[in-house]
Order: C-alpha cells, then sequence, then structure tokens
C-alpha cells in the first residue's frame, strides 16, 4: 500500500520555529501531493494557511520519521509548556509522539532496551491524562489515522493510567510500570509475519494461532532485554488471559489473573471495540460497554468491569494523580 510510505504528523505538531527541514506532504484522494520540500522552511504563513483550510494533518515519508520522533521528543517539555497550544493540541502533540515512539519499536525491536524514552513518554501522558477534561478526546484525531496498531497502544496506555488514577492509589514509580506496559502491550505483534493483521478478511485458524503468539513473543523479548519490572512485563504476557481460563497464553483463571492485566484485557478491548480498525467499525462507547457486560464472568471479573465501567462513563472528570505511596499493586 502506497500509504506505508508515509506517516500522519498533526499539524499542531509542526512548529516553524522547531521543526526540521524535511519535506511534507498532504492527502488528496488518496494520493500523496508535495506541499514543501526539504530546503524550504515551513513558515507561520504555512501554518496559518493549513489552518484555514482546516488541514489538521500533513504527511512524512517513512525514512523521515527518525529525524520527527528525535525532534518531537526533545522538544516536548517546550511544545507542552508553550501558552499559544491549547490543551486539545497538547494532546494530540503527546500521543502522537508516544504513537512514533511505538512506530519506531515495531521497525527496531531492539528499540525497547532503551526504557529511559517510553519512561519520560508515559510520565508526560501521565500528567496529561490525570490534569485535563476530555483527556483521551484528542487520541480520535490521530486515532483516525492508517497506523491503528501503534495509536491503539497509545490509546490503551492512556486509558490505563486514567483508570489507574481512578481505581488506586498508586505511587508514581508504579503508575510509570503500568504506562509502560500498556504501551509496549501489543509489541509481540512485530515478530508476525507481514500484513497478517491489516487483512479485512477473517483469520484462518492457523492465522490465528500465529496471533495468538504475540503476547507470550513480547513477554520474552522485553524479559531478555531486561529493563521492564514485573509489572509491566505482566501487562504484556497476561492481558489475553480470560476470567474463566479460556484466555492466553497461561490459560490463567479469576483472580490468578494479576489486577493491571485484568485491568489491560479490559481497556484493551473496549480500545479496540471504540476505534475504526482494518476488520471493525468504531462502536459508541454505550454499546461497546453494553457488549462487553455480556462478556463478563466469562472474559471478564464481574467486580472489575463494574468499576472499569464507572470510570470510562464519567472519564470526563479528571483530577490531579495522587503521588502518595500506598500498597503495592498487584502485577
Amino acid at each position: 500500500m502506497k500509504s506505508r510510505f508515509y506517516r500522519p504528523l498533526s499539524l499542531a505538531c509542526i512548529s516553524p520555529t522547531y521543526f526540521p527541514d524535511i519535506a511534507l506532504f498532504v492527502r488528496n484522494s488518496g494520493n500523496y501531493i508535495l506541499y514543501k520540500n526539504h530546503d524550504r522552511k515551513f513558515t507561520e504563513a504555512d501554518q496559518h494557511r493549513l489552518a484555514r483550510t482546516n488541514t489538521q494533518f500533513l504527511y512524512v515519508r517513512s525514512g523521515d520519521m527518525d529525524v520527527v520522533t528525535e525532534y518531537l521528543e526533545q522538544n516536548l517539555d517546550t511544545l507542552l509548556a508553550r501558552d499559544d497550544i491549547d490543551s486539545g493540541a497538547k494532546g494530540t502533540i503527546l500521543y502522537q509522539t508516544a504513537a512514533n515512539y511505538v512506530t519506531d519499536v515495531f521497525d527496531e525491536p531492539g528499540k525497547t532496551a532503551d526504557i529511559i524514552r517510553c519512561r519520560n513518554l508515559i510520565r508526560h501522558l501521565m500528567k496529561y491524562v490525570a490534569g485535563h477534561e476530555d483527556a483521551l478526546k484528542a487520541l480520535q484525531a490521530i486515532t483516525s489515522q492508517n497506523y491503528y496498531i501503534f495509536t491503539h497502544s497509545v490509546q490503551v496506555a492512556a486509558l490505563m493510567m486514567l483508570v489507574h488514577d481512578r481505581l488506586f492509589n498508586l505511587n508514581q514509580d508504579e503508575m510509570t510500570d503500568v504506562g509502560v506496559g500498556s504501551l509496549l502491550h501489543d509489541v509481540g505483534l512485530v515478530f508476525l509475519s507481514g500484513n497478517l493483521l491489516d487483512t479485512p478478511e477473517a483469520l484462518t485458524a492457523i492465522e490465528y494461532h500465529k496471533v495468538k503468539q504475540h503476547a507470550q513473543k513480547g513477554y520474552e523479548h522485553l524479559s531478555a532485554a531486561g529493563t521492564l519490572g514485573e509489572v509491566s512485563l505482566t501487562i504484556v504476557r497476561h492481558h489475553h488471559e480470560k476470567y474463566d481460563g479460556s484466555g492466553y497464553p497461561a490459560g490463567l483463571k479469576g483472580d490468578d489473573i494479576p489486577r493491571s492485566a485484568q485491568l489491560a484485557a479490559l481497556c484493551d478491548t473496549y480500545c479496540a471495540m471504540t476505534t475504526n480498525r482494518p476488520k471493525h467499525t468504531a462502536l459508541p462507547g454505550k454499546e461497546a460497554l453494553r457488549i462487553m457486560e455480556d462478556e463478563v464472568g466469562s472474559s471478564f471479573s464481574p467486580e472489575m468491569f463494574e468499576r472499569f465501567a464507572a470510570v470510562v462513563e464519567r472519564k470526563g472528570k479528571a483530577r490531579k494523580l495522587s503521588l502518595i505511596p500506598s500498597h503495592t499493586a498487584a502485577p
């Protein structure tokens, strides 16, 4: 697909002051048309012109994403502190930066060893999600673009931290571990072949068996890197376990499934159902919860689902993140 050679970049991320000298493209009827070449600066006039035409995204060649990712991560503190950028745009910048990191990891799995990058992004994400009303709304922009797997990981991480913030009194290190594991929960998919997840057709039994291996493969890869804590690794390995024991990879049952993994399964399912993806059209949140409720007792713990649903249904009411140490979260 031609779109694989281009990556979407929110206009909010493109600052005339800081943005690197790379080519930018606009998309029109599925075609990518050069907007500016690498040897021309992106100016304030460009910014205003694109805003007037309601252009939300420009596109960069996939080969330039390393430069863009480095630019965003190095300037994230500055961009998030600017008074001339509103809260929604800051959320888009933050989610875009995190999605670019996940894309980077999928391109080069060895980069998961650079856990400092991941923890830095999670701390920014944690602060934003806990401190802004409708903090998840900015995700809608980037998740509408054509790189679902990467933005899904960011969406799950943001929702996981929001749910943990509302339900448990975790300290900052515990919350960071939850966020890191959530952001990297699907990293095992990188070890699957080709376009297995992009096909709109139903998977064959053999293909589905291969997909089911991603949780264990991701755990083994990250465990070997030696940089993640047990909470993070538990989320990666067990986010597809089911309450009745029919999940994978370990077939854990009931409360033998660690708390963080139970919540990861809920967040993973909810985010998948409420986002457009290759095989499904997004459902409204209430409809997703109704369908998930039918899986209570089989896929999900009744108590955990009830608490999760209560958070999701009032997710717009943000409060500051509590950093007071308390009982350590179960992994």
